[in-house]
């Protein structure tokens, strides 16, 4: 019998990521901050939010696409990637109290704590320095834009075969049968081999980027909003394809997307992002029987019914950060409000959140 999502073990770790880019000499977006979850093997953690909210970058920053800022990401039990920024900011703080400080006991203490995060920065560049690559490669990403991310020179045989000619593999005979293979996997032919990228139609171009992910044979793959540009009769297929590879295949995947009735039946477990930050992280059922955090509810409120009543009553929920949060006595943390049931709230909604579910319990 097979074992529950929450009995499986921990695949991919990924602890306050933070992934800033700089905006000229003194500005800084914040794309993704302090960012927690983890993925267990074998199920498909769905992540959702309206464009711009970080969830792309966080895939690309898992996938190693980026240096990431602080924070780390662990895969198979190893650290993968480790970011600087929190402990050079531990350092500053610590010198500048250091500058005023007349306590000799608390002088000790801050030449301390310089010390051991001059020592974490020193273990995190080792790190990123030292990545085993072979493991890193065990996780491979199907992009958002299935013409952008192939390339128009190059035929579909050797665009699948890419990842094998990096690895090293020279057999010609073995690299043809692969490609074969996994063109017959995802519902194509072999003699779409010798085709280029412009031949194909929408949904055809990524049954290639899938076929490109999976001849690694990886253990995760982070599939980014890949039926967003896709007619709906096509979306259907790739999403088929992609379960029937799960099953096949052993796949954990990291499904990122913006459309939550289609999260809703592929994931075993939702987390929800907004403007960079983490709101909400529960299981499929449990997020939408109980969806606490506004942003949350504010998703659920647009998603369409095809019901004409429904939709002619439907009302849509607003979210307005500003109104719907007050966090003047205090910055919001990411809290378990039930088992498995985690929400970006402060003390106060924190206990309302709590009443809410056990009234409705």
């Amino acid at each position: 019998m097979e074992n529950k999502v929450e009995d499986r073990e921990v695949l991919l770790r990924v602890e306050n990521l933070c992934q800033y880019f700089k905006l000229g000499k003194f500005a800084v977006n914040k794309a993704v901050d302090n960012v927690s979850f983890d993925i267990k093997k074998g199920e498909v953690f769905g992540l959702v939010g309206e464009s711009g909210c970080g969830k792309t970058t966080t895939g690309r920053a898992i996938i190693k696409l980026y240096d990431i800022t602080s924070g780390n990401v662990y895969f198979k039990g190893q650290r993968i990637s480790a970011g600087t920024r929190s402990y050079k900011d531990a350092i500053a703080a610590a010198r500048k109290e250091l500058r005023n400080c007349k306590d000799d006991g608390r002088k000790a203490e801050l030449e301390q704590i310089i010390s051991d995060n001059k020592a974490k920065i020193k273990d995190a560049k080792a790190c990123n320095k030292n990545v085993d690559r072979k493991l890193v490669n065990q996780i491979q990403m199907i992009f958002q834009d299935p013409i952008a991310s192939l390339d128009p020179r190059m035929t579909v045989r050797d665009i699948i075969a890419e990842g094998l000619v990096i690895k090293g593999i020279k057999d010609k005979n073995y690299i043809d049968q692969k490609v074969f293979e996994m063109l017959e996997t995802v519902g194509l032919v072999r003699e779409h081999a010798s085709r280029y990228p412009h031949e194909f139609s929408g949904g055809q171009r990524q049954r290639i980027g899938v076929a490109r992910a999976v001849i690694m044979e990886p253990s995760l793959i982070i599939a980014d909003e890949p039926i967003s540009a896709l007619d709906v009769s096509i979306r259907a297929q790739i999403m088929n394809l992609l379960n029937d590879l799960r099953e096949k295949m052993g796949l954990t995947i990291l499904f990122i997307a913006h459309d939550l009735s289609v999260v809703k039946y592929f994931s075993d477990r939702i987390g929800v992002m907004y403007y960079g930050h983490m709101v909400e992280l529960a299981s499929s059922e449990e997020l939408f029987r109980h969806p606490l955090h506004p942003y949350t509810r504010s998703l659920l409120s647009a998603i369409p019914q095809p019901d004409p009543n429904y939709e002619r009553n439907r009302k849509r929920i607003v979210y307005n950060p500003v109104a719907d949060h007050d966090y003047r006595n205090g910055e919001p943390t990411f809290r378990e409000v039930c088992p498995d049931h985690f929400v970006l709230c402060d003390d106060a909604e924190f206990e309302k959140y709590s009443k809410i579910v056990s009234e409705e319990a």
